[in-house]
């Protein structure tokens, strides 16, 4: 039962990972299309949001089979 529930969680940490991805990148594309000029620094700060998400997903993954 224990190791059905870390892969629940870990699941559900991938699920989440992954539409905040999209979310960050979806933005960027409206904002880059809005203001064209500040390319590098939206690209800049997106790439630094979708890896502080990857971050926390992996935690949220390592603690679902390691509690």
């Amino acid at each position: 039962m224990t190791g059905t529930l870390a892969a629940v969680g870990a699941g559900l940490a991938v699920i989440g990972a992954g539409l905040g991805i999209g979310q960050i990148g979806g933005k960027a594309m409206e904002a880059i299309a809005r203001q064209p000029e500040a390319v590098g620094d939206i690209r800049a700060n997106m790439i630094l949001m979708a890896a502080l998400v990857e971050g926390a997903a992996l935690i949220a993954i390592l603690l679902s089979f390691f509690v």
